[in-house]
């Protein structure tokens, strides 16, 4: 075995797990001899790749959260380290997930092994001082927004901007008909969507789903919708009927673009699915809750005045932003019912909505950042 060929991939969200199998398909593309090995889900597994861990158990976020399993994050490093110890790896691809791999890269920087760091933490959320420390430890960082690359060569990074890898899924992406997608799930074809997407996390599902089902089951009533709640593969469906009885809702796993692509409107929890649904010119309410302490803490540390994406590649507010003790019931149904009640709204949201995609750059991150990446490898083998 050509132990120069060995990599590390790190991803722990959902997310991450896309565009991870991605990445790894185009880098096996250019070398089948690559030996990939890491964090992942299983799209990183069927892209090839040999996980150490899976990320359903890595699904936890925010301060408070983090503190509780500190003893399973310390062993997942340790046992990181010693497979990069046993396989002689001396390249690691970090994959978004700043908490935990920004933390890990201290380790990885102690034992020489060089960094990429593919999607970028939000340094621009978090305040110019987080670059420093980005610098310190990264060897190159490939960004997917172009205010990044801007941000990161200005205080001497080495950085790339490769642009965002959802537009290749999206692009690639074989959608099922409208009439396909009511057939598969036994959807009522007389009425809209009112698409609920809750999170990727226990957690948050436990904090975000009552309030804005509620809110979706009233507003359906109202509007002659139906509610769809778009389940990620991380939560098992017993944790939403357990909250609230499907008797009036359904649960859809998978088909989650068709989802935002066929739904009339959304109330999408805070994260990659609101940039998704941007894509998807999908008008939305964002929502967002979380444990009180990481709120406290999120407030003193963040530096933006918004958090869904598309406000912020915007530079104004296109959708509702409901954070905290206003993500209740009320505020939800009646952000939702301005839009749904006003056409001249409704139209002018999807209209700008249509504009974020536009800066997003061109077709093809994951073949941008592959190359990237393989030419990185290419160049330490010399070395």
């Amino acid at each position: 075995m050509n132990e120069k060929k060995n990599l590390m991939i790190i991803a722990g969200e959902a997310s991450g797990d896309l565009h991870g199998a991605m990445l790894i398909s185009e880098l096996l593309a250019l070398d089948k001899e690559i030996k990939i090995y890491g964090i992942g889900g299983d799209r990183m597994i069927k892209a090839g790749m040999e996980i150490l861990y899976h990320i359903k158990k890595m699904s936890f976020l925010g301060f408070t959260e983090v503190i509780m399993h500190l003893l399973f994050i310390r062993k997942v490093q340790n046992d990181l380290l010693r497979l990069i110890k046993e396989k002689e790896i001396k390249n690691v691809v970090l994959i978004d997930y700043p908490g935990f791999n920004l933390n890990f890269a201290k380790k990885l920087k102690q034992l020489g092994v060089k960094i990429i760091y593919y999607i970028s933490p939000q340094i621009w959320a978090w305040g110019g001082r987080r670059i420093n420390k980005i610098k310190k430890l990264i060897n190159k960082m490939l960004v997917v927004f172009p205010f990044e690359e801007e941000m990161y060569r200005n205080a001497g990074v080495d950085v790339e901007f490769v642009g965002h890898p959802l537009l290749e899924q999206i692009n690639a992406y074989n959608f099922l008909s409208k009439d396909e997608l009511y057939t598969k799930y036994s959807l009522q074809q007389e009425k809209d969507l009112l698409l609920l997407l809750p999170g990727s996390r226990q957690h948050e599902v436990i904090k975000i789903f009552p309030e804005s089902i509620d809110a979706a089951l009233t507003l359906a009533d109202e509007f002659n919708m139906q509610v769809v709640v778009a389940a990620s593969d991380n939560i098992n469906n017993e944790l939403f009927e357990g909250i609230k009885a499907a008797d009036h809702y359904k649960i859809v796993n998978g088909n989650t673009y068709e989802l935002m692509k066929y739904a009339k409107i959304g109330i999408i929890k805070s994260g990659t699915s609101t940039l998704e649904a941007a894509l998807f010119e999908l008008p939305m309410v964002v929502v967002y809750n979380t444990s009180f302490i990481t709120y406290l803490i999120a407030r003193m540390m963040v530096k933006l005045k918004n958090i869904a994406m598309a406000n912020i590649l915007a530079g104004e507010n296109i959708v509702t932003e409901l954070i905290q003790n206003d993500a209740v019931k009320n505020k939800i149904t009646d952000e939702c019912r301005k839009i749904l009640s006003d056409r001249n709204l409704y139209d002018s949201m999807k209209k700008k909505l249509k504009k974020i995609k536009e800066k997003l750059g061109s077709n093809g991150a994951s073949v941008r950042a592959a190359h990237s990446i393989f030419n990185w490898l290419n160049e330490t083998k010399k070395n």
